[in-house]
Protein backbone atom coordinates (compact mmCIF):
# COMPACT_ATOMS: atom_id res chain seq x y z
CA UNK A 1 0.00 0.00 0.00
CA UNK A 2 1.65 3.26 -1.08
CA UNK A 3 1.68 6.66 0.59
CA UNK A 4 -1.01 7.93 -1.76
CA UNK A 5 -3.53 5.13 -1.75
CA UNK A 6 -4.48 4.76 1.91
CA UNK A 7 -7.89 3.07 2.10
CA UNK A 8 -11.03 5.20 2.42
CA UNK A 9 -8.93 8.32 2.85
CA UNK A 10 -11.81 10.66 1.98
CA UNK A 11 -14.04 9.29 4.75
CA UNK A 12 -11.52 9.09 7.57
CA UNK A 13 -11.41 12.70 8.83
CA UNK A 14 -15.15 12.50 9.57
CA UNK A 15 -14.62 9.21 11.37
CA UNK A 16 -11.82 10.71 13.45
CA UNK A 17 -13.91 13.71 14.42
CA UNK A 18 -16.71 11.41 15.55
CA UNK A 19 -14.24 9.20 17.39
CA UNK A 20 -12.75 12.13 19.31
CA UNK A 21 -16.25 13.29 20.26
CA UNK A 22 -17.15 9.76 21.39
CA UNK A 23 -13.90 9.51 23.36
CA UNK A 24 -14.71 12.68 25.29
CA UNK A 25 -18.38 11.77 25.87
CA UNK A 26 -17.75 8.18 26.95
CA UNK A 27 -14.61 8.69 29.02
CA UNK A 28 -11.83 7.46 26.76
CA UNK A 29 -9.67 10.60 26.59
CA UNK A 30 -9.99 14.37 26.70
CA UNK A 31 -7.76 17.42 26.93
CA UNK A 32 -6.35 17.95 30.41
CA UNK A 33 -6.96 20.97 32.67
CA UNK A 34 -10.13 21.94 30.82
CA UNK A 35 -11.33 23.97 33.83
CA UNK A 36 -8.41 26.32 33.16
CA UNK A 37 -8.73 26.44 29.41
CA UNK A 38 -6.72 23.30 28.71
CA UNK A 39 -3.13 23.06 27.53
CA UNK A 40 -2.01 21.65 24.19
CA UNK A 41 -0.36 18.26 24.10
CA UNK A 42 -1.62 16.94 27.45
CA UNK A 43 -4.53 14.50 27.68
CA UNK A 44 -6.30 12.70 30.48
CA UNK A 45 -7.40 9.12 29.91
CA UNK A 46 -10.85 8.71 31.44
CA UNK A 47 -12.22 5.53 33.05
CA UNK A 48 -12.69 3.70 29.75
CA UNK A 49 -9.44 4.99 28.24
CA UNK A 50 -7.34 4.18 31.28
CA UNK A 51 -8.72 0.64 31.32
CA UNK A 52 -8.13 0.17 27.58
CA UNK A 53 -4.61 1.60 27.86
CA UNK A 54 -3.90 -0.69 30.80
CA UNK A 55 -5.11 -3.71 28.84
CA UNK A 56 -2.89 -2.80 25.89
CA UNK A 57 0.09 -2.42 28.23
CA UNK A 58 -0.66 -5.76 29.91
CA UNK A 59 -0.90 -7.46 26.51
CA UNK A 60 2.42 -5.89 25.48
CA UNK A 61 4.09 -6.95 28.73
CA UNK A 62 2.85 -10.53 28.34
CA UNK A 63 4.15 -10.81 24.77
CA UNK A 64 7.40 -8.84 24.82
CA UNK A 65 8.56 -9.36 28.41
CA UNK A 66 7.02 -12.52 29.86
CA UNK A 67 6.93 -14.76 26.78
CA UNK A 68 10.33 -13.59 25.57
CA UNK A 69 11.86 -14.14 29.02
CA UNK A 70 13.03 -10.54 29.46
CA UNK A 71 13.25 -8.58 32.70
CA UNK A 72 11.31 -5.37 33.38
CA UNK A 73 12.40 -2.26 35.27
CA UNK A 74 10.81 1.05 36.26
CA UNK A 75 13.31 3.93 36.12
CA UNK A 76 12.81 7.59 37.14
CA UNK A 77 11.37 10.02 34.60
CA UNK A 78 13.84 12.77 35.61
CA UNK A 79 17.53 12.21 34.98
CA UNK A 80 20.62 14.43 35.45
CA UNK A 81 22.08 16.45 32.58
CA UNK A 82 25.22 14.30 32.07
CA UNK A 83 23.01 11.37 30.98
CA UNK A 84 21.72 13.38 28.04
CA UNK A 85 25.11 14.86 27.25
CA UNK A 86 26.39 11.32 26.85
CA UNK A 87 23.36 10.09 24.90
CA UNK A 88 23.52 12.98 22.43
CA UNK A 89 20.03 14.29 23.18
CA UNK A 90 21.28 17.74 24.21
CA UNK A 91 22.84 18.22 20.78
CA UNK A 92 20.57 16.29 18.43
CA UNK A 93 17.05 15.90 19.89
CA UNK A 94 15.63 18.79 17.87
CA UNK A 95 12.73 19.69 15.61
CA UNK A 96 12.66 22.52 13.07
CA UNK A 97 10.82 25.62 14.30
CA UNK A 98 9.52 28.57 12.27
CA UNK A 99 7.81 31.53 13.94
CA UNK A 100 5.10 33.61 12.30
CA UNK A 101 6.14 37.29 11.95
CA UNK A 102 2.54 38.46 12.44
CA UNK A 103 0.84 36.39 15.18
CA UNK A 104 3.99 35.01 16.80
CA UNK A 105 2.78 31.39 16.67
CA UNK A 106 5.50 28.75 16.39
CA UNK A 107 5.11 25.85 13.99
CA UNK A 108 7.09 22.81 12.98
CA UNK A 109 8.59 23.90 9.70
CA UNK A 110 8.70 20.37 8.28
CA UNK A 111 4.96 19.93 9.02
CA UNK A 112 4.14 23.20 7.25
CA UNK A 113 6.06 21.93 4.22
CA UNK A 114 4.54 18.43 4.28
CA UNK A 115 0.98 19.73 4.70
CA UNK A 116 1.20 22.13 1.76
CA UNK A 117 3.61 20.62 -0.78
CA UNK A 118 4.38 17.29 -2.39
CA UNK A 119 7.26 16.71 0.07
CA UNK A 120 6.40 13.71 2.23
CA UNK A 121 9.53 13.61 4.39
CA UNK A 122 10.57 17.19 5.03
CA UNK A 123 11.93 16.15 8.45
CA UNK A 124 14.90 14.63 6.64
CA UNK A 125 15.76 17.85 4.76
CA UNK A 126 18.51 20.23 5.96
CA UNK A 127 17.30 23.56 7.38
CA UNK A 128 18.51 25.72 4.44
CA UNK A 129 16.54 23.53 2.03
CA UNK A 130 13.40 23.79 4.19
CA UNK A 131 13.76 27.59 4.14
CA UNK A 132 14.06 27.48 0.35
CA UNK A 133 10.92 25.33 0.01
CA UNK A 134 8.94 27.71 2.24
CA UNK A 135 10.00 30.63 0.05
CA UNK A 136 9.49 28.79 -3.26
CA UNK A 137 5.92 27.73 -2.40
CA UNK A 138 5.14 30.99 -0.57
CA UNK A 139 3.91 29.01 2.43
CA UNK A 140 1.89 30.81 5.07
CA UNK A 141 1.22 30.58 8.80
CA UNK A 142 -1.43 27.90 9.51
CA UNK A 143 -2.87 30.14 12.27
CA UNK A 144 -3.24 33.55 10.64
CA UNK A 145 -2.23 33.17 6.98
CA UNK A 146 0.78 35.51 7.12
CA UNK A 147 3.66 34.65 4.80
CA UNK A 148 6.56 32.65 6.23
CA UNK A 149 9.02 33.24 3.38
CA UNK A 150 12.24 34.76 4.67
CA UNK A 151 11.67 33.62 8.26
CA UNK A 152 14.54 31.77 9.90
CA UNK A 153 14.04 28.06 10.57
CA UNK A 154 15.80 27.04 13.76
CA UNK A 155 16.51 23.87 15.71
CA UNK A 156 14.41 23.59 18.87
CA UNK A 157 15.41 21.07 21.53
CA UNK A 158 12.39 19.05 22.63
CA UNK A 159 13.47 18.14 26.16
CA UNK A 160 11.80 19.66 29.23
CA UNK A 161 14.48 21.13 31.53
CA UNK A 162 14.20 21.15 35.32
CA UNK A 163 16.38 21.47 38.42
CA UNK A 164 17.15 18.70 40.89
CA UNK A 165 17.28 20.07 44.42
CA UNK A 166 17.31 23.63 45.86
CA UNK A 167 19.87 26.41 45.60
CA UNK A 168 22.59 25.69 43.09
CA UNK A 169 20.52 22.76 41.91
CA UNK A 170 21.79 20.10 39.57
CA UNK A 171 20.28 20.57 36.11
CA UNK A 172 18.15 17.71 34.87
CA UNK A 173 15.64 16.82 32.19
CA UNK A 174 12.43 14.89 31.90
CA UNK A 175 13.38 11.86 29.85
CA UNK A 176 12.40 12.03 26.16
CA UNK A 177 12.48 8.23 25.94
CA UNK A 178 12.41 5.45 28.52
CA UNK A 179 15.46 3.83 26.92
CA UNK A 180 18.08 5.93 28.72
CA UNK A 181 16.76 4.67 32.06
CA UNK A 182 17.71 1.19 30.89
CA UNK A 183 21.06 2.09 29.35
CA UNK A 184 22.47 3.94 32.38
CA UNK A 185 21.69 0.95 34.60
CA UNK A 186 23.38 -1.55 32.27
CA UNK A 187 26.38 -2.22 34.60
CA UNK A 188 23.97 -3.53 37.25
CA UNK A 189 21.43 -5.11 34.91
CA UNK A 190 24.11 -7.25 33.23
CA UNK A 191 24.82 -8.80 36.64
CA UNK A 192 21.15 -9.77 36.98
CA UNK A 193 21.49 -11.40 33.54
CA UNK A 194 24.60 -13.28 34.76
CA UNK A 195 26.72 -11.47 32.14
CA UNK A 196 25.19 -13.64 29.43
CA UNK A 197 24.12 -12.35 26.01
CA UNK A 198 21.59 -11.90 24.60
CA UNK A 199 19.35 -10.50 27.31
CA UNK A 200 16.49 -8.03 27.17
CA UNK A 201 15.19 -5.32 29.47
CA UNK A 202 11.71 -3.84 29.08
CA UNK A 203 10.05 -0.76 30.51
CA UNK A 204 6.61 0.80 30.23
CA UNK A 205 6.49 4.41 31.35
CA UNK A 206 6.06 8.10 30.62
CA UNK A 207 8.28 10.17 28.35
CA UNK A 208 8.15 13.91 27.68
CA UNK A 209 8.71 15.90 24.50
CA UNK A 210 8.09 19.62 24.29
CA UNK A 211 6.44 19.39 20.88
CA UNK A 212 6.34 22.62 18.90
CA UNK A 213 2.84 21.98 17.59
CA UNK A 214 1.05 19.04 19.25
CA UNK A 215 -1.99 18.04 17.23
CA UNK A 216 -4.50 15.37 16.29
CA UNK A 217 -5.58 14.56 19.85
CA UNK A 218 -3.42 11.83 21.42
CA UNK A 219 -1.43 11.14 18.26
CA UNK A 220 1.12 13.91 18.91
CA UNK A 221 1.38 14.92 22.57
CA UNK A 222 3.89 16.36 25.01
CA UNK A 223 3.51 13.62 27.60
CA UNK A 224 3.30 10.09 26.28
CA UNK A 225 3.62 6.49 27.34
CA UNK A 226 6.22 4.23 25.77
CA UNK A 227 6.67 0.49 25.94
CA UNK A 228 10.27 -0.24 25.06
CA UNK A 229 12.45 -3.32 24.83
CA UNK A 230 16.24 -3.02 24.75
CA UNK A 231 17.77 -6.31 23.63
CA UNK A 232 21.53 -6.53 24.24
CA UNK A 233 23.25 -8.85 21.76
CA UNK A 234 26.73 -9.99 20.87
CA UNK A 235 27.46 -8.48 17.42
CA UNK A 236 29.35 -11.66 16.52
CA UNK A 237 26.86 -14.00 18.16
CA UNK A 238 24.08 -16.13 16.80
CA UNK A 239 20.92 -14.46 15.59
CA UNK A 240 17.37 -15.34 16.67
CA UNK A 241 15.48 -18.53 15.96
CA UNK A 242 13.15 -17.45 13.15
CA UNK A 243 11.05 -20.62 13.11
CA UNK A 244 8.00 -19.02 14.70
CA UNK A 245 8.01 -15.86 12.57
CA UNK A 246 9.47 -16.72 9.18
CA UNK A 247 6.04 -17.33 7.63
CA UNK A 248 4.37 -14.29 9.18
CA UNK A 249 3.02 -12.04 6.40
CA UNK A 250 4.17 -8.41 6.52
CA UNK A 251 3.60 -5.39 4.29
CA UNK A 252 6.97 -3.69 3.73
CA UNK A 253 7.83 -0.28 2.32
CA UNK A 254 11.64 -0.36 2.10
CA UNK A 255 13.83 2.65 1.35
CA UNK A 256 14.52 1.46 -2.20
CA UNK A 257 10.78 1.52 -2.99
CA UNK A 258 10.36 4.95 -1.41
CA UNK A 259 13.17 6.33 -3.59
CA UNK A 260 11.82 4.75 -6.79
CA UNK A 261 9.51 6.75 -9.06
CA UNK A 262 6.94 3.94 -9.08
CA UNK A 263 7.82 2.52 -5.67
CA UNK A 264 5.15 0.96 -3.49
CA UNK A 265 4.66 -1.12 -0.40
CA UNK A 266 4.26 -4.86 -1.00
CA UNK A 267 3.37 -7.98 0.94
CA UNK A 268 5.92 -10.66 1.70
CA UNK A 269 6.91 -12.82 4.67
CA UNK A 270 9.54 -12.19 7.31
CA UNK A 271 11.61 -15.13 6.11
CA UNK A 272 11.50 -14.03 2.47
CA UNK A 273 12.44 -10.45 3.37
CA UNK A 274 15.47 -11.57 5.40
CA UNK A 275 16.59 -13.99 2.70
CA UNK A 276 16.34 -11.23 0.08
CA UNK A 277 18.31 -8.81 2.24
CA UNK A 278 15.41 -6.35 2.39
CA UNK A 279 15.56 -6.69 6.17
CA UNK A 280 19.28 -6.71 6.80
CA UNK A 281 19.32 -7.76 10.44
CA UNK A 282 17.57 -10.99 11.51
CA UNK A 283 16.81 -9.54 14.94
CA UNK A 284 14.86 -6.67 13.35
CA UNK A 285 13.04 -9.22 11.18
CA UNK A 286 12.22 -11.33 14.22
CA UNK A 287 10.58 -8.46 16.06
CA UNK A 288 8.68 -7.32 12.97
CA UNK A 289 7.14 -10.79 12.85
CA UNK A 290 6.35 -10.88 16.57
CA UNK A 291 4.86 -7.40 16.44
CA UNK A 292 2.73 -8.12 13.36
CA UNK A 293 1.01 -11.01 15.10
CA UNK A 294 0.64 -8.96 18.28
CA UNK A 295 -0.90 -5.98 16.50
CA UNK A 296 -3.53 -8.24 14.99
CA UNK A 297 -4.27 -9.81 18.38
CA UNK A 298 -5.16 -6.44 19.93
CA UNK A 299 -7.39 -5.35 17.06
CA UNK A 300 -5.20 -3.40 14.62
CA UNK A 301 -6.55 -3.74 11.07
CA UNK A 302 -3.65 -5.40 9.27
CA UNK A 303 -4.88 -4.12 5.90
CA UNK A 304 -4.11 -0.67 7.31
CA UNK A 305 -0.65 -1.40 8.71
CA UNK A 306 2.76 -1.45 7.05
CA UNK A 307 6.43 -1.48 8.02
CA UNK A 308 8.32 1.44 6.46
CA UNK A 309 12.11 1.63 6.47
CA UNK A 310 13.67 4.94 7.47
CA UNK A 311 15.46 6.82 4.73
CA UNK A 312 19.09 7.71 5.46
CA UNK A 313 18.29 11.35 6.22
CA UNK A 314 15.57 10.66 8.79
CA UNK A 315 17.27 8.03 10.96
CA UNK A 316 18.00 9.01 14.53
CA UNK A 317 21.60 9.77 15.41
CA UNK A 318 21.99 6.40 17.13
CA UNK A 319 20.41 4.10 14.52
CA UNK A 320 22.20 2.17 11.79
CA UNK A 321 18.84 0.91 10.51
CA UNK A 322 15.25 1.49 11.53
CA UNK A 323 11.80 0.36 10.44
CA UNK A 324 8.56 1.97 11.57
CA UNK A 325 5.28 0.16 12.00
CA UNK A 326 2.75 2.62 10.60
CA UNK A 327 -1.03 2.53 10.76
CA UNK A 328 -3.41 4.33 8.44
CA UNK A 329 -5.39 7.03 10.23
CA UNK A 330 -7.31 9.90 8.64
CA UNK A 331 -5.94 8.86 5.26
CA UNK A 332 -2.37 9.32 6.54
CA UNK A 333 0.23 7.00 7.96
CA UNK A 334 1.30 7.45 11.60
CA UNK A 335 4.19 5.77 13.38
CA UNK A 336 3.22 3.23 16.04
CA UNK A 337 6.58 1.59 16.71
CA UNK A 338 10.19 2.09 15.78
CA UNK A 339 12.36 -1.02 15.34
CA UNK A 340 15.92 0.32 15.52
CA UNK A 341 19.36 -1.24 15.38
CA UNK A 342 21.14 1.12 17.77
CA UNK A 343 24.50 -0.66 17.43
CA UNK A 344 26.91 0.04 20.31
CA UNK A 345 26.19 3.78 20.25
CA UNK A 346 24.44 4.11 23.61
CA UNK A 347 26.64 1.84 25.71
CA UNK A 348 29.84 3.21 24.18
CA UNK A 349 28.76 6.78 24.94
CA UNK A 350 27.92 6.00 28.56
CA UNK A 351 31.13 3.96 28.89
CA UNK A 352 33.14 6.99 27.74
CA UNK A 353 31.30 9.58 29.82
CA UNK A 354 30.85 7.70 33.12
CA UNK A 355 33.06 5.89 35.60
CA UNK A 356 31.43 2.51 34.95
CA UNK A 357 32.24 -0.17 32.39
CA UNK A 358 29.46 -0.75 29.89
CA UNK A 359 30.95 -3.96 28.54
CA UNK A 360 30.45 -7.67 29.02
CA UNK A 361 33.24 -10.22 29.26
CA UNK A 362 32.64 -13.00 26.74
CA UNK A 363 34.63 -16.18 27.17
CA UNK A 364 36.25 -17.92 24.21
CA UNK A 365 35.57 -21.58 23.58
CA UNK A 366 39.31 -22.09 24.01
CA UNK A 367 42.00 -19.69 25.26
CA UNK A 368 43.75 -17.70 22.50
CA UNK A 369 47.31 -16.45 22.24
CA UNK A 370 47.28 -12.97 20.76
CA UNK A 371 49.71 -10.13 20.23
CA UNK A 372 48.93 -6.97 22.22
CA UNK A 373 50.62 -3.60 21.94
CA UNK A 374 51.25 -2.27 25.46
CA UNK A 375 52.94 0.71 27.06
CA UNK A 376 54.72 0.97 30.40
CA UNK A 377 55.62 4.66 30.57
CA UNK A 378 58.57 6.00 32.55
CA UNK A 379 56.73 8.08 35.14
CA UNK A 380 59.98 9.59 36.42
CA UNK A 381 60.04 11.33 33.03
CA UNK A 382 56.31 11.92 32.42
CA UNK A 383 55.63 13.30 35.91
CA UNK A 384 58.07 16.23 35.85
CA UNK A 385 57.45 16.81 32.14
CA UNK A 386 53.64 16.97 32.15
CA UNK A 387 52.69 17.51 35.80
CA UNK A 388 48.98 17.02 36.45
CA UNK A 389 48.40 15.91 32.84
CA UNK A 390 50.72 12.91 33.16
CA UNK A 391 47.86 10.51 33.89
CA UNK A 392 45.93 11.71 30.84
CA UNK A 393 49.05 11.31 28.70
CA UNK A 394 49.35 7.69 29.85
CA UNK A 395 45.68 7.04 28.96
CA UNK A 396 46.17 8.50 25.50
CA UNK A 397 49.33 6.44 24.96
CA UNK A 398 47.48 3.26 25.92
CA UNK A 399 44.63 4.07 23.56
CA UNK A 400 47.01 4.92 20.74
CA UNK A 401 48.98 1.68 21.19
CA UNK A 402 45.78 -0.36 20.96
CA UNK A 403 44.57 1.62 17.96
CA UNK A 404 47.73 2.22 15.87
CA UNK A 405 50.96 0.54 16.92
CA UNK A 406 52.76 2.00 13.88
CA UNK A 407 52.62 5.40 15.61
CA UNK A 408 55.47 4.16 17.81
CA UNK A 409 57.77 3.30 14.89
CA UNK A 410 59.77 6.56 15.04
CA UNK A 411 61.80 8.24 17.75
CA UNK A 412 58.84 10.16 19.16
CA UNK A 413 55.11 9.78 19.46
CA UNK A 414 52.47 12.50 19.76
CA UNK A 415 49.19 12.42 21.68
CA UNK A 416 46.59 15.13 22.23
CA UNK A 417 45.34 16.13 25.70
CA UNK A 418 42.64 18.81 25.98
CA UNK A 419 43.40 20.03 22.48
CA UNK A 420 47.13 20.35 23.12
CA UNK A 421 49.65 18.11 21.35
CA UNK A 422 52.17 16.39 23.62
CA UNK A 423 55.29 14.68 22.22
CA UNK A 424 56.98 11.86 24.13
CA UNK A 425 60.19 9.99 23.20
CA UNK A 426 59.21 6.43 22.28
CA UNK A 427 61.91 5.09 24.62
CA UNK A 428 60.07 6.75 27.54
CA UNK A 429 56.74 5.11 26.66
CA UNK A 430 57.81 1.55 27.36
CA UNK A 431 56.09 0.50 24.15
CA UNK A 432 56.23 -3.23 23.38
CA UNK A 433 54.30 -5.91 21.53
CA UNK A 434 53.69 -8.89 23.75
CA UNK A 435 52.14 -12.30 23.33
CA UNK A 436 49.26 -12.80 25.78
CA UNK A 437 47.00 -15.74 26.44
CA UNK A 438 43.42 -14.61 26.84
CA UNK A 439 40.36 -16.54 27.97
CA UNK A 440 37.95 -14.01 26.48
CA UNK A 441 37.40 -10.36 25.76
CA UNK A 442 35.33 -7.40 26.87
CA UNK A 443 32.82 -6.35 24.23
CA UNK A 444 30.29 -3.55 24.01
CA UNK A 445 26.97 -5.22 23.21
CA UNK A 446 24.82 -3.98 20.37
CA UNK A 447 21.22 -2.96 21.02
CA UNK A 448 18.07 -3.94 19.15
CA UNK A 449 15.17 -1.72 20.17
CA UNK A 450 11.45 -2.09 19.49
CA UNK A 451 9.91 1.12 20.89
CA UNK A 452 6.10 1.29 21.01
CA UNK A 453 4.01 4.44 21.43
CA UNK A 454 1.17 3.27 23.69
CA UNK A 455 -1.04 6.33 23.19
CA UNK A 456 -0.94 5.95 19.42
CA UNK A 457 -1.65 2.26 19.76
CA UNK A 458 -4.74 3.05 21.82
CA UNK A 459 -5.89 5.59 19.23
CA UNK A 460 -5.30 3.16 16.38
CA UNK A 461 -7.19 0.35 18.12
CA UNK A 462 -10.15 2.69 18.70
CA UNK A 463 -10.05 4.12 15.17
CA UNK A 464 -9.84 0.70 13.53
CA UNK A 465 -12.66 -0.56 15.77
CA UNK A 466 -15.07 2.33 15.05
CA UNK A 467 -18.26 1.15 13.35
CA UNK A 468 -21.60 2.64 12.30
CA UNK A 469 -24.66 0.62 11.29
CA UNK A 470 -28.42 0.37 11.84
CA UNK A 471 -30.30 -1.74 14.36
CA UNK A 472 -34.07 -1.97 14.12
CA UNK A 473 -34.07 0.95 11.71
CA UNK A 474 -32.07 3.23 14.03
CA UNK A 475 -28.45 4.34 13.56
CA UNK A 476 -25.94 2.77 15.92
CA UNK A 477 -22.32 3.53 16.74
CA UNK A 478 -20.17 0.82 18.29
CA UNK A 479 -16.54 -0.10 18.89
CA UNK A 480 -15.64 -3.58 17.70
CA UNK A 481 -12.94 -4.04 20.34
CA UNK A 482 -11.32 -7.40 20.96
CA UNK A 483 -12.83 -8.95 24.13
CA UNK A 484 -9.43 -9.25 25.82
CA UNK A 485 -8.66 -5.57 25.19
CA UNK A 486 -12.09 -3.97 25.75
CA UNK A 487 -12.11 -1.83 28.92
CA UNK A 488 -15.41 -3.33 30.06
CA UNK A 489 -16.11 -6.95 29.18
CA UNK A 490 -19.73 -7.38 30.22
CA UNK A 491 -22.64 -5.16 31.18
CA UNK A 492 -25.23 -6.51 33.60
CA UNK A 493 -28.77 -5.05 33.59
CA UNK A 494 -32.10 -5.64 35.25
CA UNK A 495 -34.77 -5.53 32.52
CA UNK A 496 -36.83 -3.02 34.48
CA UNK A 497 -36.68 -1.02 37.69
CA UNK A 498 -37.73 -3.74 40.13
CA UNK A 499 -36.21 -4.59 43.50
CA UNK A 500 -36.08 -8.34 42.83
CA UNK A 501 -34.54 -7.94 39.35
CA UNK A 502 -32.02 -5.37 40.60
CA UNK A 503 -30.96 -7.57 43.49
CA UNK A 504 -30.41 -10.56 41.18
CA UNK A 505 -28.52 -8.42 38.64
CA UNK A 506 -26.23 -6.97 41.32
CA UNK A 507 -25.46 -10.46 42.65
CA UNK A 508 -24.55 -11.64 39.14
CA UNK A 509 -22.33 -8.58 38.63
CA UNK A 510 -20.55 -9.26 41.94
CA UNK A 511 -20.02 -12.92 41.04
CA UNK A 512 -18.53 -12.06 37.66
CA UNK A 513 -16.22 -9.45 39.19
CA UNK A 514 -15.03 -12.04 41.69
CA UNK A 515 -14.06 -14.22 38.71
CA UNK A 516 -11.81 -11.44 37.42
CA UNK A 517 -14.09 -10.06 34.69
CA UNK A 518 -14.52 -6.33 34.12
CA UNK A 519 -18.20 -5.62 34.75
CA UNK A 520 -20.46 -2.58 34.64
CA UNK A 521 -23.90 -2.49 36.23
CA UNK A 522 -26.53 -0.20 34.66
CA UNK A 523 -30.19 0.25 35.56
CA UNK A 524 -30.70 3.73 34.08
CA UNK A 525 -33.13 4.21 31.18
CA UNK A 526 -34.78 1.64 28.96
CA UNK A 527 -32.96 -1.53 27.94
CA UNK A 528 -32.36 -0.30 24.38
CA UNK A 529 -30.55 2.81 25.60
CA UNK A 530 -28.41 0.73 27.91
CA UNK A 531 -27.43 -1.57 25.04
CA UNK A 532 -26.49 1.46 22.91
CA UNK A 533 -24.33 2.91 25.68
CA UNK A 534 -22.40 -0.33 26.04
CA UNK A 535 -22.07 -0.74 22.27
CA UNK A 536 -20.58 2.73 22.02
CA UNK A 537 -17.88 2.03 24.61
CA UNK A 538 -17.14 -1.36 23.03
CA UNK A 539 -18.47 -3.73 25.71
CA UNK A 540 -18.55 -7.15 23.97
CA UNK A 541 -21.43 -8.74 25.93
CA UNK A 542 -24.45 -7.73 27.96
CA UNK A 543 -26.39 -9.84 30.44
CA UNK A 544 -30.06 -8.99 31.09
CA UNK A 545 -32.03 -10.26 34.08
CA UNK A 546 -35.77 -10.49 33.42
CA UNK A 547 -38.75 -11.85 35.33
CA UNK A 548 -38.23 -15.34 33.88
CA UNK A 549 -34.75 -15.31 35.43
CA UNK A 550 -36.30 -15.44 38.87
CA UNK A 551 -37.96 -18.74 37.95
CA UNK A 552 -35.65 -20.53 35.49
CA UNK A 553 -32.33 -19.13 36.84
CA UNK A 554 -31.26 -18.15 33.31
CA UNK A 555 -30.42 -14.81 31.70
CA UNK A 556 -30.21 -13.35 28.21
CA UNK A 557 -26.68 -12.79 26.90
CA UNK A 558 -26.37 -10.33 24.00
CA UNK A 559 -23.36 -10.11 21.69
CA UNK A 560 -22.28 -6.60 20.67
CA UNK A 561 -21.34 -6.92 16.99
CA UNK A 562 -24.35 -8.85 15.70
CA UNK A 563 -26.77 -8.02 18.58
CA UNK A 564 -27.59 -11.75 18.64
CA UNK A 565 -28.97 -13.10 21.93
CA UNK A 566 -28.74 -16.42 23.74
CA UNK A 567 -30.40 -17.71 26.90
CA UNK A 568 -27.85 -19.15 29.37
CA UNK A 569 -28.04 -20.58 32.91
CA UNK A 570 -26.81 -18.16 35.56
CA UNK A 571 -24.64 -20.89 37.08
CA UNK A 572 -22.72 -21.25 33.79
CA UNK A 573 -22.10 -17.54 33.24
CA UNK A 574 -18.60 -17.17 34.77
CA UNK A 575 -17.14 -20.13 32.90
CA UNK A 576 -18.92 -19.33 29.63
CA UNK A 577 -17.99 -15.65 29.61
CA UNK A 578 -14.37 -16.45 30.48
CA UNK A 579 -14.26 -18.83 27.50
CA UNK A 580 -15.72 -16.13 25.25
CA UNK A 581 -13.14 -13.63 26.48
CA UNK A 582 -10.19 -15.94 25.85
CA UNK A 583 -11.48 -17.01 22.45
CA UNK A 584 -11.86 -20.65 23.44
CA UNK A 585 -15.41 -20.51 22.13
CA UNK A 586 -17.20 -18.07 19.83
CA UNK A 587 -20.69 -16.71 20.37
CA UNK A 588 -21.86 -18.53 17.23
CA UNK A 589 -20.59 -21.81 18.64
CA UNK A 590 -22.28 -21.01 21.91
CA UNK A 591 -25.58 -20.42 20.16
CA UNK A 592 -25.29 -23.77 18.41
Amino acid sequence: MSETDAPDADDEPRTSERLVELAKRRGYFFQSSGAYGGVGGFYTFGPQGAALKGNVEDAWRERFAVREGHMEIDAPTIMPEPVFEASGHLDTFDDMLVECPECGESHRADHVVEDNTEYEDAEGLPIPEVEEVIAEYELVCPSCGAGLAGQDVEDFNLMFATNIGPGDAQPGYLRPETAQGIFVEFPRLKEYARNTLPFGVTQIGRAYRNEISPRRSIIRVRELTQAELELFVDPEGDGPDLTDVEDVPVTLYPAAEQNAADGRAYETTVGEAIAAGTIADPWIGYFLGVAAEWYESIGVDMDRLRFRQHLAGERSHYASDCWDAESEIDGNWIELTGFAHRGDYDLSKHDAHSDERFTIFTQYDEPKTVERAVVDPDMSYLGPEFGGDAGRVVEELEALAARDRSAFDGDGVTVEVDGERREIPVEKTGFAVEEQTEAGEHIVPHVIEPSFGVDRLVYTVLHHAYREDEVDGEPRTYLELDPEIAPTFVGVFPLQSDDALEEEAREIAATLRAEGLSVTYDDSGNIGRRYRRQDEVGTPFCVTVDYESLDDEAVTVRERDTTAQKRLPIADLPETLAALRSGEVSFDELAE
